[in-house]
């Protein structure tokens, strides 16, 4: 099998393009405005350009998308470059997979729904309240209409490995092992969360199986964001961390979030019931031990 990885200088992307290849699978990570180690350059929105990775000559079997603006205040302020980087890359993407005949595999977001009565089954009506989801949803569409043959991977607060350290467990994390936090974690925002490796190996197993449509992806745990921030702090014991409650009305985003979102794993538990996904405790656990 050979594959290629768009924004493999990402958690999502870095992660598939490490796991796919100790399983033997040849796979290039591109990158486009940070480069990650083993990752080529390939831009999206100019597949024109004479610096990209020959991608065509390359010929894979697989390209996985995980490029996107995921700043979802920036994309509400930045409507037009937020549809550039998730909608028209999506468009680029599609034409290229076409041009090699390849399946490909989209990497998507809970965002897509409006968080009125999450978490979400696979089979429940997307409406997004926020321009990242709005234009998350819109390339989701684009794929699946493509009559390419094609995955759509949906996933919520991915945390794990990741060689800038940006998500935000690993954030949460650095503060606390220097052995002092100070945060305000959301009580009326819930989600589930996933390990990215968790992410490449799932992904590792549709493709082995050929499996089509979209699937939901979290280690099954339903939690608010301040629950969230105490099951790092709780890794910490030693380090000072002062924690505060706060709700939608206290902060002011651009973004509207949904309340009630998050993603529930059944339809791939029922496929994959050997499955095994790592929660943030048993990955802090296995993080601090390594």
């Amino acid at each position: 099998m050979k594959l290629v990885i768009i924004g493999a200088s990402g958690l999502v992307g870095g992660n598939c393009m490490n796991y796919m290849n100790d399983r033997g699978w040849k796979t290039i990570g591109t990158y486009f405005s940070y480069q990650a180690l083993n990752t080529c350059f390939y831009d999206t929105l100019n597949p024109s350009n004479p610096n990209n990775f020959d991608v065509i000559g390359f010929d894979p079997d697989v390209i996985i998308h995980c490029g996107a603006l995921t700043h979802v205040d920036y994309c509400e302020l930045n409507q037009a470059e937020s549809w550039q980087k998730t909608v028209q890359s999506t468009m680029n993407v599609i034409k290229l997979a076409k041009e090699v005949d390849a399946k490909v595999v989209y990497i998507s977001t809970d965002y897509v729904f409006d968080g009125l009565e999450g978490p979400y089954a696979e089979d429940e009506e997307p409406n997004p309240i926020n321009v990242y989801g709005k234009h998350k949803l819109e390339a989701e569409n684009l794929i699946l209409d493509s009559k390419l043959d094609s995955l759509v991977v949906r996933v919520a607060k991915v945390f794990g490995d990741e060689e800038r350290g940006k998500n935000f467990v690993a954030r949460l994390a650095a503060q606390l092992k220097e052995g002092y936090l100070k945060w305000n974690g959301f009580t009326d925002q819930y989600t589930t969360a996933i390990n990215a490796h968790d992410i490449a190996r799932a992904i590792f197993h549709l493709l082995s199986d050929q499996k089509t449509g979209v699937y939901h992806l979290s280690y099954g745990e339903y939690f608010n964001a301040y629950e969230l921030v105490m099951k790092v702090v709780s890794a910490f014991p030693q380090a000072e961390a002062h924690v505060g409650k706060i709700t939608k009305a206290d902060f002011k985003q651009e973004a509207n979030r949904p309340p009630l979102g998050g993603l529930k794993n059944d339809k791939f538990a029922s496929e994959y019931p050997d499955f095994e996904f790592t929660s943030i405790e048993k990955y802090l656990h296995q993080h601090l031990q390594s």
